[in-house]
């Protein structure tokens, strides 16, 4: 089964955000593009190297107008002593959702039922709430942020761009792929 163009669920849930406690909703993404980033937990070993390296590539996600909510299933009183515990953490400027009831990572079949953690899984969602690219990989492996700003910005382009298709490696102002018109509707 695939989760392309799955509608995320209507969800409201506790975050720690900029040094508050806050309430994210479904209706707070709609209109701008989102990053689910999911990760196992808080206080464990690749996720810090994790969030640091998105940490670090924020300023880029919102020149893009794309907001990144960080969501694992610990509570947003964890992410809050996790931020000031860590330095690498409290770099981290976006929104670290709490998902202790695993709605989220069930939604998008990132929950893991014998560990109850969520896997390492990002989706990309289009500003109607549609997920339009994702990957979920191994726990043990790290994710690369400048390639989800990548691939963000690509979904982009071809939202945009309904014609054309981005080849692999493609950075805005690359050339792009205009199919054949016989096979666009079939991609």
């Amino acid at each position: 089964m695939t989760l392309l163009q799955h509608d995320i669920t209507d969800f409201t849930v506790q975050a720690y955000a900029n040094g508050e406690l806050k309430t994210i909703s479904k209706k707070d993404i709609l209109g701008r593009w989102s990053v689910f980033f999911f990760y196992p937990a808080d206080f464990s070993f690749v996720c810090p190297t994790e969030l640091e390296d998105l940490a670090d590539h924020y300023d880029d996600f919102q020149k893009i107008d794309c907001d990144i909510y960080s969501v694992s299933t610990d509570s947003q009183w964890v992410h809050k002593a996790w931020h000031d515990a860590n330095e690498k953490i409290g770099k981290i400027q976006f929104p670290m959702l709490a998902d202790p009831t695993a709605l989220l990572a069930r939604d998008l079949d990132t929950y893991n039922e014998e560990t109850g953690f969520a896997e390492r899984g990002d989706f990309i969602v289009d500003p109607d709430g549609k997920v339009v690219a994702y990957e979920v990989i191994s726990s043990n492996v790290g994710r690369d942020a400048a390639e989800i700003l990548r691939r963000v910005q690509a979904s982009q382009f071809v939202r945009e761009h309904s014609d054309m298709v981005c080849p692999a490696k493609w950075q805005p102002g690359e050339e792009t792929i205009e199919p054949s018109l016989d096979l666009v509707g079939q991609l």
